[in-house]
């Protein structure tokens, strides 16, 4: 029966906004955000929580408005509310909530040391990836939808998340675009912000920014070497790139680490042995943008990954003798000191981003919600409040959820039921027996609700 008024479904949404809180994410909303709407704070918490707790549209914001909730908050409202909120913004108010996020990533920081944990090691590196996709709606009122690289009618979502060998990614900026923008347009200028955000995050460590080939792009290379970064960027395979791969003498390829490979022992070699792989790496000296003025040409380092074609089957299921090994090719150009199969593992490393992407697409950007742009431009936005700060209450939780996928943090830490009850004028919580997360849930909740004076 449902008629208990004082059971919750969400109760690690305490500590969660107790942590927003102690972060000054109302503050810094009260200071930055002008939205012509009333009391946009709460408004604004409220559609965060709701993400917390796995709300993927407006309607899921309802979750909120259930049993004992009202008790544990004040302000929350009813979805209708948070659609009207939504609609009132504008382009401007949605760069408010830019200037926001990169304030509060700052102060989480020094909330959660570890949320960017190495970052602010000076012989360290630390990992600054850019990528984009197209997150699919459906109906002609969507504004600026349109079919984007994949063929998808949809919108464009950019991001740029930064990580390190010891933390895993977190938002440092964000963008959503018309669907048929080209994935590299503006990159040059969303790296500069994700720079600014990420130095006053106190990351002091060696940069290495990181995109694919479709960000491969004089502007944003060119940004990248202005701010002392070192860069890792798929090259398109154009007649520059296959002309200098043929000049790699066949001696240079060294066999690397790849799916499948066995690694064989021989004690006569200073490394001890060799990798048996499908896979082999190699580089040369290349100078990219060659058709530009020779000021902006960019001198570097190409970086090829070669692996192998596999033999297709006869219908009988046997495979042609070899006549000649055939390679698929990869290649990036780089400006790093590290060697070539150190750079070729850190360059796949990129791949990181697609995790964050596909966590946000499972959580709420699962819809853009809204028919106005400039509302799915501010639900984006929420949308990357809410992960760094589940990502910030998984460091506080400990070793095992400091690198968990939102979805792990929500179902463990935030999605768990609790009962109120008053005792001597104290409002308890009471939460499960037995609960297999709980000491990891006591553990965040204690550093959370921690005043930001004893936090460090």
């Amino acid at each position: 029966m449902f008629d208990d008024p004082n059971l919750v479904g969400d109760a690690g949404l305490v500590p969660a906004l107790g942590l927003a809180e102690s972060a000054g994410l109302h503050e810094l909303l009260g200071e930055h955000l002008s939205v012509e709407s009333p009391n946009p704070v709460a408004k604004t918490v409220g559609v965060v929580a709701g993400m917390l707790a796995g709300a993927d549209s407006i309607d899921d914001l309802d979750r909120l408005r259930h049993g004992g909730m009202d008790k544990l908050f004040d302000g929350i409202r009813a979805p209708s509310t948070y659609g009207s909120f939504l609609r009132s913004f504008t382009h401007g108010h949605v760069k408010q909530l830019d200037a926001v996020n990169t304030r509060l990533l700052s102060r989480l920081t020094k909330r959660a040391p570890g949320l960017i944990g190495g970052g602010a090691d000076t012989d360290g590196i630390a990992f600054l990836d850019l990528d984009d996709t197209i997150r699919q709606v459906h109906g002609y009122q969507k504004q600026a939808a349109a079919y984007g690289y994949n063929k998808t009618y949809g919108l464009n979502a950019m991001l740029a998340v930064i990580s390190t060998p010891l933390a895993a990614p977190v938002i440092v900026a964000s963008s959503l675009r018309k669907g048929n923008t080209a994935s590299g347009k503006g990159s040059a200028q969303m790296l500069a912000r994700a720079v600014t955000t990420v130095r006053d995050a106190g990351v002091t460590a060696r940069l290495l920014g990181r995109a694919d080939s479709a960000f491969y792009r004089h502007d944003l290379i060119a940004a990248m070497r202005r701010a002392g970064m070192w860069f890792s960027v798929t090259v398109k395979m154009n007649k520059a790139v296959t002309g200098a791969i043929t000049r790699i003498p066949d001696e240079a390829w060294t066999p690397i680490q790849y799916p499948n490979a066995v690694w064989e022992s021989d004690p006569s070699l200073p490394e001890g042995g060799y990798w048996v792989s499908d896979a082999e790496v190699a580089e040369i000296d290349f100078v990219a943008f060659s058709s530009k003025k020779k000021a902006h040409r960019i001198g570097c380092r190409l970086v090829v990954r070669r692996v192998r074609r596999l033999q297709p089957q006869a219908s009988d299921g046997t495979v042609q003798g070899e006549l000649f090994a055939a390679y698929r090719h990869h290649g990036f150009i780089t400006n790093t000191t590290l060697s070539t199969i150190a750079a070729d593992q850190h360059h796949r490393g990129h791949a990181i981003i697609e995790q964050v992407i596909a966590e946000l697409k499972d959580g709420p950007l699962a819809h853009l919600p809204s028919g106005k742009y400039a509302a799915n431009a501010a639900w984006l936005a929420f949308a990357v409040t809410a992960f760094n700060l589940s990502r910030a209450l998984g460091v506080l939780a400990g070793k095992r959820h400091a690198r968990a996928r939102a979805a792990s943090i929500r179902a463990e830490l935030i999605q768990l039921p609790g009962r109120i009850a008053n005792h001597a004028r104290t409002q308890i919580v009471h939460l499960p027996t037995d609960w297999p997360w709980e000491h990891a849930w006591q553990q965040m909740f204690d550093h959370a609700t921690r005043p930001p004076a004893l936090a460090a």
